[in-house]
């Protein structure tokens, strides 16, 4: 199987904190430093569960290009995209010792990824093209992907969508972003309790919907079923790319309750290390 993601691959820097900041002083920490955003994680988790991967993204011409392409080689993932003037993008995740963590983003150059940019052979083969939320929410990147989705549905492939951050839809437009949602007619939908409820719940129309729950574990909404799997039990370390970690199990197929599942083997091995990567 060919799983093909879309998106961000960024400087990924993780910081867990072992008691909270205190303002005008230091306290101890554990970081992580290397490849992330939503695409290049998938990605890398795919390939980690035995697909062949690529993710196709914008990077810019500094030295955290070749760091984050570099990691991604390294971990089987194939990375495909233009390099443009500028910066690569980068994210930061603060990690509070309960696990939860909180991220401030500079994407860099990744939403400059153009249409006439993207190379069609780069979705040769794909069985699966997944979008990053994030690549719909800004232009030219959102034709990029538009353009990708059309491409790989006429070569026969699946489309899945992660919608992400609910405070980007908000400020996007729920009512804009669903109308977007129904262009692309994906065939699964991945959203947390927060995003399902902020684009509506039931209107969300793909075949299959995974809904991430976090620590209470993931359901999947179809027309015939509804199942609600419990989380694997596991002492949690750092819960950044968890929901990625869970997509790319579930994007690998079998029924609905063995994709399910092995999607939460994959978050529950991501939660119980620092950091995004298998």
């Amino acid at each position: 199987m060919l799983v093909v993601t879309l998106g961000d691959a960024l400087l990924d820097v993780i910081v867990r904190l072992d008691e909270p900041l205190a303002a005008g002083s230091d306290v101890r920490a554990a970081t992580r430093t290397g490849a992330g955003g939503q695409a290049a994680n998938v990605a890398a988790w795919a390939a980690s569960l035995g697909a062949d991967a690529r993710v196709v993204a914008a990077l810019g011409d500094d030295a955290a290009a070749g760091l984050v392409r570099n990691e991604l080689l390294g971990r089987g993932t194939h990375v495909h995209g233009p390099v443009y003037t500028g910066a690569t993008g980068l994210v930061v995740s603060v990690v509070g010792p309960d696990g939860e963590r909180s991220m401030a983003s500079d994407r860099g150059v990744a939403p400059q990824l153009a249409p006439e940019d993207l190379e069609h052979e780069w979705l040769d083969g794909c069985d699966v093209l997944h979008l990053s939320g994030y690549a719909l929410l800004r232009t030219p990147i959102q034709d990029a992907a538009l353009l990708a989705a059309s491409l790989a549905r006429a070569a026969g492939a699946r489309i899945s969508v992660d919608v992400s951050a609910w405070t980007e839809i908000r400020a996007y437009g729920p009512v804009r972003f669903r109308e977007l949602l129904d262009t692309l007619a994906p065939d699964v939908i991945f959203a947390t309790e927060a995003e399902w409820e902020i684009l509506g719940g039931a209107y969300m129309t793909a075949p299959v919907a995974v809904l991430k729950r976090g620590a209470r574990g993931s359901t999947i909404v179809s027309p015939d079923a509804r199942i609600d799997l419990a989380p694997l039990p596991v002492e949690v370390v750092d819960a950044t790319g968890a929901g990625d970690a869970l997509a790319a199990g579930f994007l690998l197929g079998g029924s609905l309750e063995e994709a399910g599942r092995r999607g939460l083997e994959a978050a529950a091995r991501c939660v119980a290390q620092l950091g995004a990567m298998p």
